[in-house]
């Protein structure tokens, strides 16, 4: 298989996956208990990411309290060192930043029972340590650990993941050799459902080949909510046992 071949006549992808297959999917969760309220460690792929949840808390200002409703703040914080190569304009970059802190919190208003914290405030902080591809999916994964350790009430858990699209073949879980070469899809799929709160199209995607790239996704993040369900359950148990101890 040549090194510059996204995709073989065999079927195998650059780091030897099929086209269904998920990458490496690792995940801790209460990692920073001193430093916030809820908090995540999530590697998928080479991607590395540590969320903290902050809240719900009272406001800092007047114009962030909603009588009604509990007010959402994302924050991205890229490092300089996560992506082998450096990018030369930082203009470009913040602009990037500003996209994905936005459509993050769209993202979670709608996952979140915010009505039931009225006047206060959640703070969610998103450090990349590493990036590699279907970042965006990542982020979505690692601020959903994070909110349940933190006991906020969720209508059901978000999981996020990137397909790509090469020529006729949908890629499920892109890495960045894969998301330069090829349009690219990315999901965030409400539980076990066929529900979206996320759908961000990278490039132009034929429309007679979405229907596919959309099937191939949302199995491939129903597997990624199963995975994210599996930490927390463990977790859990794990609370249940040292409390019983004590």
């Amino acid at each position: 298989m040549s090194r510059l071949e996204i995709y073989s006549p065999e079927g195998l992808r650059l780091d030897g996956r099929r086209w269904n297959e998920l990458r490496r999917f690792e995940s801790s969760i209460n990692t920073h208990p001193h430093a916030s309220d809820g908090s995540s460690y999530l590697e998928q792929g080479n991607n590395k990411i540590i969320t903290l949840v902050k809240g719900p808390k009272e406001p800092n200002t007047r114009s962030q309290l909603d009588p009604n409703k509990a007010t959402l703040r994302v924050t991205t914080n890229i490092t300089q060192f996560s992506k082998f190569e450096r990018s030369k304009s930082s203009h470009k970059n913040e602009r990037r930043v500003l996209e994905i802190q936005t459509s993050l919190v769209r993202t979670f208003e709608k996952a979140i029972m915010l009505h039931i914290y009225p006047r206060t405030m959640i703070d969610i902080e998103v450090h990349v340590l590493q990036q590699d591809g279907g970042i965006m999916g990542s982020l979505i994964n690692g601020i959903t650990l994070a909110l349940v350790d933190a006991g906020i009430a969720m209508w059901e858990y978000i999981s996020g993941v990137t397909v790509g699209l090469y020529d006729t073949t949908p890629l499920l879980d892109v890495n960045s050799l894969e998301e330069n070469a090829m349009s690219s899809v990315t999901l965030g799929v409400v539980g076990k459902s066929e529900k979206l709160s996320l759908l961000l199209v990278e490039d132009k995607i034929p429309l007679d080949r979405l229907e596919s790239v959309l099937a191939i996704g949302i199995a491939g993040a129903h597997r990624i909510r199963d995975l994210m369900d599996q930490e927390l359950r463990k977790h859990a148990k794990k609370r249940v046992k040292h409390a019983s101890s004590n």
